[in-house]
């Protein structure tokens, strides 16, 4: 009578076949191969140097795979029966196997690195122990790279290809979080999976870390059992046929469970494998069909009228916002403008002032106008190159309101610089009064005739005339300095005229670019808003035209729409009924542990 499980498996297949995935057929075959299969193959994991290979030459007490410093496997190493020692190597599909001495495997194992190709390539060994003769298959595989399980060129070793999986971790250190990924890849497609714990002879604290190794695997949600074992005092039990020893190192616990393992493949193994295999093969057909399922839903015309409704809605909302965007922006620019404009001539007339406290506009006039005038030209077409600067910002700020729709629509609106000089004018010499010499001569005799005349009367009171000698001194001291404080004066009123001068220069000059900076910004601003009104009003067509020809073309395919769901619906049922009786498949309770003699 044919087993449940080989039913379910060739239902599988079957239903692989009418989904067209071939390549989950040739996996099906692959285990339904294996599952027939009578031997029990336990392949052996794990990172490098964590005792992968001494733990298979414990299990079958024969130096088989290479262990020491400086050695490691390098290629996947398979472990069977035989009656007389044997080795051979595999080399690429096409290619016989080449027989190897038993005594030089070990070193062809470890060193096959450098010699390896593209080629799939494998080891296999026979040995003649009682272990091996009732059904079970050792494969020892190189260290694991990341979270990647093994490297193995050939399918021999594949993990799809194995019953048992040995994930081994020395008691050192705790599981990594690399060993973790690996045990979560690894029980995902593996029904059976054991975490053996080595090298717990040179581990004073092999207890603790297996307690926190349980709890470990307790939080990943790992249902793996932990065995911890010493190769190392396996294989001193061997040698000396001592029990005890062969108890405390822990692999008659191991071998118990492998011997148990394969005696329930059939019964037990072989449906949790074949439960987990269709589960898996059923997620990957149906997964495609609930895509599909999902995009045609969508694809309704009500849903479809939704989202071009809501299409327009976010149009709307981004011509408000664009609106808002560049009202506000010419708003600040304009203020900006008129504001550095007006700070940048604050700092000619506070150069102005302080240029004329010191000088004499008499003197240094026609030079004052050339600075001036340079001046002036450098203040307009600074503040005009920001203004234009400040007009291309604002343009790509309010073309990123429409960088969803993929449109070029940042419009030509660039000026060339105009002629500034126009506004600057030419500043006329205000009238300065001069100080002749007929002046000094008045202000020098007004000057003079006080101070003869009061120091002519203080001398009349000591005997001397109204003029004598200190008079006319006293008269001459008075009038030089009458001279030189009227000369003052004239200087300061002379530096204030040529200030005010100046003050009403630049504010027409500031009156008359400011109105054109004003009016460039204001045409910058009709330009923008026209174009992106135009733009606006295109998309809404665009959009409102799309929508139009989706409803037309929903309606036409409802039918064959209605039809494609019916048979996705149809298959989803078969591969609904096909998980049901996976699901059945259930595990039976593992029995008590049986020990192993030592041999």
């Amino acid at each position: 009578m044919t087993p449940t499980w080989l039913n379910v498996l060739d239902e599988t297949a079957r239903v692989c076949a009418a989904h067209g995935r071939t390549d989950l057929i040739q996996w099906v075959q692959q285990k339904r191969a294996q599952l027939v299969d009578p031997t029990l193959r336990v392949l052996v994991v794990g990172e490098p140097k964590q005792g992968k290979s001494q733990l298979v030459n414990a299990l079958i007490n024969a130096p088989v795979c290479p262990v020491g410093d400086g050695l490691t496997t390098a290629i996947p190493t398979v472990v069977r029966h035989a009656e007389t020692p044997t080795a051979i190597v595999i080399e690429g599909p096409g290619r016989g196997p080449t027989p190897v001495p038993v005594d030089d495997m070990a070193a062809r194992i470890s060193t096959a690195v450098s010699r390896r190709t593209d080629a799939a390539e494998y080891a296999e060994i026979g040995v003649p122990r009682g272990l091996l003769a009732a059904g079970l298959v050792l494969i020892d595989t190189p260290g694991a790279d990341g979270d990647n399980l093994p490297a193995a060129g050939n399918s021999v070793a594949a993990p799809a290809r194995a019953d048992v999986v040995i994930m081994v971790t020395d008691a050192t250190r705790e599981l990594s979080v690399t060993e973790v990924n690996l045990l979560l890849h690894v029980v995902r497609s593996h029904p059976k999976v054991v975490v053996a714990l080595t090298k717990t002879d040179i581990s004073p604290h092999w207890r603790l870390v297996a307690e926190r190794n349980r709890q470990h695997l307790a939080s990943a949600g790992i249902a793996a059992p932990l065995v911890p074992v010493s190769a190392t005092l396996r294989l001193a039990a061997a040698r000396t046929n001592d029990k005890a020893i062969n108890a405390e190192s822990g692999f008659p616990d191991l071998v118990a469970r492998l011997k148990q393992y394969l005696a329930g493949k059939n019964d037990v193994l072989a449906p949790t494998a074949v439960g987990v295999l269709t589960a898996t093969v059923i997620e990957q057909l149906a997964a495609p069909l609930r895509a599909e399922l999902s995009a045609k839903d969508s694809e309704e015309p009500m849903a479809r009228l939704y989202e071009a409704q809501r299409t327009l809605d976010e149009l709307r909302r981004c011509s408000t916002r664009w609106q808002n965007t560049l009202n506000d922006e010419m708003t600040d620019l304009m203020s900006d403008i008129e504001y550095d404009l007006r700070e940048r001539t604050r700092q000619i007339m506070r150069k102005v002032d302080d240029a004329f406290d010191a000088a004499d506009p008499l003197r240094t006039w026609e030079d004052y106008q050339a600075w001036l005038e340079t001046s002036l030209t450098e203040v307009a077409e600074s503040n005009f190159a920001w203004l234009l600067s400040r007009c291309d910002w604002i343009s790509g700020r309010v073309a990123d309101h429409f960088v969803r729709y993929e449109a070029d629509i940042v419009p030509e609106w660039r000026v060339n610089m105009p002629d500034l000089t126009r506004h600057i004018g030419t500043i006329d010499q205000p009238n300065i009064e001069r100080f002749t010499p007929m002046q000094k001569v008045f202000t020098g005799l007004r000057g003079s005739y006080g101070g003869l005349l009061m120091f002519g009367l203080a001398t009349t009171m000591a005997g001397m005339p109204l003029i004598n000698p200190i008079s006319l001194g006293a008269g001459a001291l008075f009038g030089g300095k009458t001279i030189r404080d009227e000369g003052k004066s004239l200087l300061r009123r002379r530096q204030a005229l040529a200030k005010n001068a100046t003050q009403r220069h630049i504010d027409d000059f500031f009156l008359r670019l400011n109105k054109e900076c004003k009016d460039t910004a204001r045409w910058v601003q009709r330009i923008l808003r026209d174009h992106y009104t135009s733009v606006t009003e295109q998309l809404h067509d665009a959009i409102v035209h799309s929508l139009r020809n989706a409803k037309q073309a929903a309606d036409a395919d409802a039918a064959e729409r209605n039809k494609r769901q019916m048979e996705i619906q149809q298959q989803m049922r078969r591969l609904a009924t096909l998980y049901e009786q996976a699901q059945a498949l259930t595990v039976r309770p593992e029995g008590p542990a049986v020990l192993e003699p030592v041999g």
